[in-house]
């Protein structure tokens, strides 16, 4: 890299989407000079950190180690939109349904009892009973908690940087990363725009990490997944006050979904929706009728009064690990560079809380959050 006039900064925080906000301004907070920069637009759906809505639960399936940092992201996403006086969070209650053994169910009922969690696990009747619009089979139970709903990404992004810029931090987008490298106080990276250095850099870069942190690509696939709207016959049964947020395990694969908000339709997705794995440059914005009719014939068979046009749909990515937990780890080979991604299509709503945790670590090499999960693959302790 040529050595050209740079600016210096304390943190370069590489990717502003939902992740790298949220550093941002947590670095900003703690009176850090620090430079964000991103290659698109701020927002931007090139990545993984847009959909109008992305659900938000506390008893979690996936392992009983997210809940604690959930119950911090959930202090730290309320203080955020007291701060910008937005609502950022809209609670409906969750549901997480399957057959008994599966892991959806299970998972999140041990989850519930492991962490107290006040719950209760409903049968398919139950259920319909106390929301109209859910139609399960009756080999189906959830776990309901009223500690769920959806965040609005978008303007989660936009909140987080606005206040991270008052606190001073400068964020520059369309500006590309092209190369960096360490230096003996930190490291100097090159972009489309100029040459910047700081003390210590955190990649948060989503699907894009590994096109600057190439041992990454190893650990990682990036998948493409697809969004769908769908107006409901009777939209007063799909409305965030009569309308759980749900994860559900069904033989057609593992659905997630949210009520209308936003866009004039019901919200639906499938975790691996065609299991197409890509590079994220080659991510194909056109959506195919394989796309929708993958979302429209569960909604039909599970949310029958679902299943009218099609509203929108969507393309965005996961950046999976092998085990689909997330990556918060300082690179092996320098120690100031600091990973937060990938998160395996389920990061967004922690966000807030792993925000925090990088400034943590930038500042302290340690957090009080036990992250002891998220280290590298090869370095994780999964009991």
């Amino acid at each position: 890299m040529s050595r050209q006039t740079s600016s210096h900064y304390d943190v370069i925080v590489v990717g502003v989407g939902g992740m790298g906000s949220a550093a941002t301004y947590h670095l900003a907070k703690r009176g850090l000079r620090v430079l964000g920069l991103e290659q698109f637009n701020i927002p931007h759906n090139f990545g993984s950190s847009h959909g109008i809505t992305r659900i938000i639960r506390m008893c979690y399936y996936e392992h009983p180690s997210y809940v604690p940092l959930l119950r911090r992201a959930f202090e730290l996403w309320r203080e955020l939109q007291e701060h910008v006086g937005e609502q950022l969070l809209f609670v409906t209650g969750s549901i997480d349904a399957g057959s008994p053994g599966d892991l959806t169910f299970e998972g999140s009922r041990a989850s519930c009892e492991l962490h107290d969690l006040p719950h209760e696990i409903l049968s398919a009747k139950e259920v319909h009973k106390r929301f109209p619009a859910y139609v399960l089979p009756d080999t189906m139970l959830s776990v309901l908690q009223s500690f769920g709903g959806f965040l609005t990404p978008e303007r989660c992004i936009v909140a987080h940087v606005q206040a991270a810029q008052v606190l001073g931090a400068e964020i520059r987008a369309r500006e590309e990363l092209q190369e960096w490298e360490p230096t003996p106080n930190g490291v100097r990276i090159k972009t489309s725009r100029g040459v910047y250095e700081a003390e210590q850099i955190v990649f948060t870069a989503g699907a894009w990490t590994g096109h600057s942190l190439k041992n990454l690509l190893r650990f990682t696939q990036v998948e493409r997944q697809v969004l769908g709207w769908f107006q409901p016959q009777d939209t007063s049964l799909f409305m965030p006050d009569r309308f759980p947020v749900f994860n559900m395990q069904a033989p057609e694969g593992r659905y997630y979904g949210l009520p209308i908000y936003g866009v004039p339709g019901f919200k639906l997705g499938r975790y691996h929706h065609l299991d197409e794995n890509i590079r994220p440059q080659d991510l194909n914005h056109l959506c195919t009728e394989e796309d929708e009719s993958v979302l429209r014939e569960f909604a039909a068979r599970y949310f029958p009064k679902s299943a009218g046009p099609t509203m929108a749909l969507a393309p965005c990515m996961s950046t999976n690990t092998a085990d689909e937990h997330f990556i918060i780890d300082e690179d092996p080979a320098h120690s100031q560079v600091l990973v937060l991604s990938p998160c395996s299509g389920h990061g967004f709503k922690f966000c807030s809380v792993i925000g925090e945790i990088a400034a943590h670590l930038i500042q302290s090499r340690t957090t009080r959050h036990d992250i002891s999960l998220f280290r590298l693959p090869g370095r994780r302790k999964l009991a």
